[in-house]
């Protein structure tokens, strides 16, 4: 018997960057499970920055774009989960009875035009990165009860 995925909207200001990122990692991590989604209160387009750091952790979001929640409809959710301030302040009801979940990340556009070095600038996309696949991996687990499996684990799959 098939088992109806869960369906989690990752929602952040202008889905450029954190939100991808968040929905990359779902779908990496539990995509067998998990339906993920991106969108924004406002549409930004999509981060270079943000593409380029996931591509080095393995995971492919070059594909994504940028759209607002109008753009998906009558889309139902179980979860909503708010990875920015101002979304979770402005975070727009749903139909359903979806649970919202805040996840609070650091704004690494914000945080890289400070820098003058790209290197540097990058290391803010990077560590962004990696606290929200270490939130993501943790809140999974906990609401499907099984282990994400991380991008390394399962190239070591046989």
């Amino acid at each position: 018997m098939l088992q109806r995925k869960m369906k989690v909207l990752f929602l952040c200001t202008g889905n450029s960057c954190r939100s991808q990122m968040a929905e990359g990692w779902a779908t990496q991590l539990k995509g067998d499970v998990i339906q993920a989604y991106s969108a924004g209160i406002e549409k930004h387009g999509l981060n270079p920055s943000a593409i380029k750091v996931m591509a080095e952790a393995g995971v492919d979001i070059s594909d994504h774009r940028s759209k607002t929640v109008d753009e998906l409809g009558d889309a139902t959710f179980d979860y909503v989960v708010t990875v920015c301030g101002h979304a979770h302040e402005t975070c727009p009801r749903f139909p359903n009875s979806a649970t919202v979940v805040h996840f609070g990340f650091d704004d690494p556009p914000k945080l890289a035009a400070e820098e003058t070095d790209p290197e540097k600038a990058l290391d803010h996309f990077r560590r962004v990165r990696d606290e929200i696949k270490a939130k993501i991996e943790v809140w999974l687990t906990d609401i499907d009860g099984s282990p994400a499996e991380s991008p390394e684990e399962k190239r070591s799959t046989p």
